[in-house]
This record gives C-alpha cells, sequence and structure tokens, in this order.
C-alpha cells in the first residue's frame, strides 16, 4: 500500500516538472513566432477592404493539445471542490494561439497580406476516465486576402 501511494507521488511529481518544462518549451515557441508574424493582421471584420484587388481563400491552422497527468490531477481536485479549473486555463491559451500561429503561417505560404473573419473552434476530442478532458483540438480559420500580382 505504501508503495503504491509513493509511486503515485514520484508519477505526479515527474508529470509536474516534465509537463512545466514542456509547456515553457512551447510557449518560447509561440512567443517567438508571434514576433514574426504579428506583422500579417487577423482580424474578426467580415468585410473585405475597398481600395485593393484581392483574391480570397480559405487558411486554416488546427492544433490538439493533451493534458498532462499534474494537470489533470489538479482538474479533478477541482471538480471536486468547485472553483476555476485553471490548470486547463493555460492548454487552452496554448492551443489558441498555436492554431492562430499555424492559420498565419499558412497564410504567409500563399503571400496574403490580411485576414478575415477570424474564428475559432474548440473541440473536447479525447474522455479520458470519468469524462475528463484528455486531449483538445482548436481550429483557427479565416479568409485570407492575396494581392494579385
Amino acid at each position: 500500500m505504501i508503495y503504491q501511494l509513493i509511486f503515485v507521488l514520484i508519477l505526479l511529481i515527474l508529470a509536474y516538472f516534465i509537463g512545466t518544462h514542456l509547456e515553457k518549451k512551447h510557449y518560447k515557441s509561440i512567443i517567438e513566432r508571434e514576433k514574426k508574424l504579428n506583422a500579417l493582421p487577423a482580424i474578426a471584420i467580415k468585410t473585405p477592404p475597398t481600395d485593393g484587388n484581392f483574391q480570397q481563400q480559405l487558411v486554416l491552422g488546427s492544433v490538439t493539445i493533451s493534458v498532462d497527468y499534474f494537470k489533470r490531477f489538479l482538474a479533478s481536485l477541482h471538480n471536486f471542490f468547485g472553483g476555476r479549473v485553471t490548470s486547463y486555463e493555460t492548454l487552452l491559451d496554448r492551443a489558441r494561439r498555436e492554431a492562430l500561429l499555424r492559420m498565419k503561417e499558412a497564410a504567409m505560404e500563399k503571400k496574403a497580406t490580411l485576414i478575415l473573419n477570424v474564428k475559432y473552434e474548440t473541440a473536447s476530442i479525447y474522455k479520458g476516465r470519468n469524462s475528463t478532458i484528455g486531449s483538445v483540438e482548436v481550429l483557427a480559420y479565416g479568409t485570407a486576402m492575396i494581392p494579385y500580382e
């Protein structure tokens, strides 16, 4: 019995440190790429600009991010006691930002100068035990405005 408890504690500690390291590494990558792609506006306005001759094309970015065991453990405690599930907030933040970056990268490949009507779709694609979230998918999509050459 005591060995099982020690084993679970060791797994939680490992999950915490590994998950924190990977999350920080992902945030660092996101911040670097956001700086590079910040010049490409992505806005929610539906009306295209009237000045210019543009080709319009759908662009999207999709990402699936899994929850680590430590965050799942914290979320189960929040579900038991109630309150905000803050352990999932960083997961969703990373997923939204990554999906937006992937959409912008797809638009840059097409030489777009603007992305209009940006929308997000979020889905839980895997349910763990007791219907806890295992993975989340975020899809960002919009209309790339590509100038005619």
